[in-house]
């Protein structure tokens, strides 16, 4: 890995919509992190944001904040079909990156990320924010006590997006995707949890959007090497309560996890305010991102610890294409 870096860490930002903003809020609590560039394609929207939060640099182009000797890391928000290109670009202008899920939707991509970060010894993480969201962490550190093991996630994904918008209602300018994108938070979720392999995996989805191009809803089955299963439903058809909420069903417990919530079998409330330094995922995660570059380390969801999640994702969508 990288040497332990000294001193404050400079960040670049790119993509200042509804997802970039969570990130902004949460760095403003983390002590030592200044943002320095923010990038995104829409100028006049970028220097509104800008001014916010006080960001010095604003440009459409990725290419001119990577050329600022200043900026250390990356965080990148930007639609998924860039993920994998862009996280190259910054390790070969060797910044420090965290690009938010999924780390690729073409796996061969994912694995040539994972190559030349391996090279790089920079910091190369992606957001997998369920692995540090409060609720989760929960669970996770019953798991690694040996208080609590999953027979069973059952696990509903849904949103209501029959019109491209985005989580703040504006246009979106790309098209999201449930399998690489939503499917991706669950998969891995599954996997690091349960702390075994998924040696089994299938999938069917539902009819072809005409204008968006995406199937609106899909089921996936899930099996660990440990014989623990998940069931996922997902689908933007949704009209009600969105989100995705998790429920555990385990040897010793139940627990229903709502982002940052957690709640028992009974829907009693669990306290989990004392699991982390903050309530906030997004922040948590961006913690462990600074926290692996001070500290020369790999973070908890690098890129080589989560491209396990898009083998799985290649091969379920190998299935439905097949299908």
């Amino acid at each position: 890995m990288s040497k332990p870096h000294q001193g404050p860490i400079r960040v670049a930002l790119a993509g200042a919509g509804a997802f970039g903003i969570k990130h902004l809020d949460g760095i403003k609590n983390i002590d030592g992190v200044e943002v320095v560039s923010l990038i995104s394609r829409d100028l006049e929207k970028t220097k509104e944001v800008a001014a916010q939060y006080g960001i010095g640099h604003v440009t459409t182009d990725l290419a001119d904040a990577l050329a600022l000797p200043e900026v250390d890391a990356v965080i990148l928000c930007t639609p998924t079909q860039m993920h994998a290109s862009q996280t190259l670009s910054c390790l070969q202008a060797g910044k420090h990156v965290q690009v938010e899920i999924p780390l690729c939707d073409v796996l061969a991509e994912g694995e040539e990320v994972v190559r030349v970060a391996k090279e790089s010894g920079l910091v190369a993480m992606c957001g997998h924010t369920r692995r540090f969201n409060p609720s989760h962490q929960y669970v996770h550190n019953k798991i690694t006590a040996g208080e609590f093991n999953i027979q069973q996630m059952d696990v509903q994904t849904y949103f209501f997006r029959r019109s491209n918008m985005n989580a703040l209602g504006q246009p979106r300018s790309w098209t999201d995707h449930l399998l690489w994108h939503h499917a991706a938070h669950t998969v891995d979720l599954f996997a690091y949890q349960c702390g075994s392999p998924i040696v089994k995996a299938n999938a069917i989805q539902g009819p072809t959007h005409p204008t968006l191009g995406i199937a609106m809803d899909m089921s996936i089955q899930l099996k660990a090497a440990n014989g623990a299963i998940c069931t996922l439903s997902l689908s933007f058809n949704n009209n009600g309560p969105l989100g995705t909420f998790f429920r555990y069903i385990g040897d010793s417990a139940t627990y229903i996890a709502r982002y940052d919530d957690l709640f028992s079998g009974k829907e009693e409330k669990i306290d989990v305010s004392n699991v982390a330094v903050s309530m906030n995922g997004i922040e948590l995660q961006d913690r462990e991102f600074f926290a692996a570059i001070r500290e020369g380390r790999q973070p908890n969801a690098s890129v080589e610890g989560v491209l396990a999640c898009y083998q799985v994702l290649h091969d379920l969508e190998q299935q439905l294409h097949a299908g």
